[in-house]
This record gives structure tokens, C-alpha cells and sequence, in this order.
């Protein structure tokens, strides 16, 4: 059965993931609303049937390997890649902390051809970074895909791009906060204990 955008976002408020309050985004912007994958991706079903969406897309694209950034695309990739019946490399940090580079003996070779998956998308810094390290290993990005899309219309360069879930929402930098401005406490996700998460 199809998984449609519908279907995404009930799974990602079953499990908890879609969060309203005040949150710093990795970006640096705050936002009324935060989707925490993990809270998806810490069920294994949950994460075979949504990956099971982009494998199906990915066939027609003729993937050998399967690339995720650190730390939730390597869950995606990994599962993506299970199903695709290829293998799946990691894009983690390069030393000085920007960029992504493939390490612990990932190789890929000239011509090879590199589906790209990421949980969600919000600036698609952590997409771009892997795009550019596939590439310089002068190996192909086939397409890239996603679980949720909260960009609202971020592309690349005219790759076939597959969101499960578009979701845009609204992000201020902190002098533009009206939440910052009502005096709303702000929370960090990953940092802040559930309990004091309201979903």
C-alpha cells in the first residue's frame, strides 16, 4: 500500500514526534514546532514502511549505494539500502567541523551511482554536504530523499528529490522571535527532558 503524505505526518503525531512550543533549531532559528524523528525512527516497522516508500521510488534510479549524513540518515540509509539490496555508507563531519566526509574505509568509486536520504530536511545543509562529498569521490548523486520536508522549497539542482512529507514551517532568527518576544521559555531539542516537551 502507498504510503501518502497523510499517512507520514499520522505516524509522526502517534509516536510523539510532531512537538508545538518554542524551540532553537540547529540552524539557530526558532520555530513554534519540531518534528523528532527519533521518536518515529526508534520503531522498527514505523522506519521498514517508510523507508519501504523510498526504495520503491529509488528503483527506477538505478542505486548501487545508499548514502546518509550522520547521525538519522544513517538509519535511513541503512534500512533503504536493506531493501534497494545495495549497501549504505555514512557522511560524517569533516575534522574541523563543517563539511561531511566518508570515513572508517567507505570508498566510492568514479561513476557510481548515490541515492541520498536524510530524516529531515530544514536548511538541506546536511544533504548539500553529502551531495558534495559523493561528488568528490567523482561518483554520481542519483537522487536525493527524505522523510519530511520543512524547508518549504528547497531543491537540488534538478536531481529527482522525493519528500514522503511536506510540512513547511515557520523559523525566525531570534531578534525576529515573536515567541522570544511573549517571553515564552525556549527550549533546545535532544537537550530538553520529555516530560517538559508539550505535544
Amino acid at each position: 500500500m502507498p504510503v501518502t503524505p497523510a499517512d507520514v505526518e499520522a505516524t509522526f503525531r502517534r509516536a510523539g514526534a510532531y512537538l508545538e512550543g518554542h524551540f532553537a533549531l540547529a540552524s539557530g532559528k526558532h520555530s513554534d514546532r519540531y518534528i523528532e524523528k527519533f521518536q518515529v525512527l526508534q520503531w522498527p516497522r514505523e522506519t521498514e514502511r517508510l523507508c519501504g516508500a523510498i526504495s520503491e521510488w529509488a528503483r527506477a534510479l538505478d542505486v548501487e549505494t545508499v548514502a546518509g549524513p550522520t547521525t538519522g540518515g544513517i538509519i535511513l540509509a541503512h534500512e533503504v539500502a536493506r531493501q534497494l539490496g545495495s549497501r549504505a555508507v555514512y557522511a560524517e563531519r569533516g575534522d574541523d567541523g563543517t563539511g561531511r566526509v566518508f570515513r572508517r574505509g567507505f570508498t566510492l568509486r568514479a561513476g557510481e551511482r548515490i541515492l541520498v536520504v536524510d530524516d529531515i530536511l530544514s536548511t538541506g545543509g546536511s544533504v548539500h554536504e553529502t551531495i558534495a562529498a559523493v561528488r568528490s569521490s567523482d561518483a554520481t548523486v542519483a537522487g536525493v530523499a527524505v522523510l519530511a520536508d520543512r524547508s518549504g522549497g528547497a531543491s537540488f539542482e534538478g536531481l529527482p528529490y522525493l519528500a514522503l512529507w511536506q510540512v513547511p514551517m515557520p523559523a525566525f532568527a531570534p531578534p525576529e522571535c515573536p515567541l522570544c518576544a511573549a517571553g515564552m521559555p525556549v527550549q533546545k531539542p535532544g537537550t530538553t527532558p520529555a516530560a517538559a516537551v508539550s505535544r
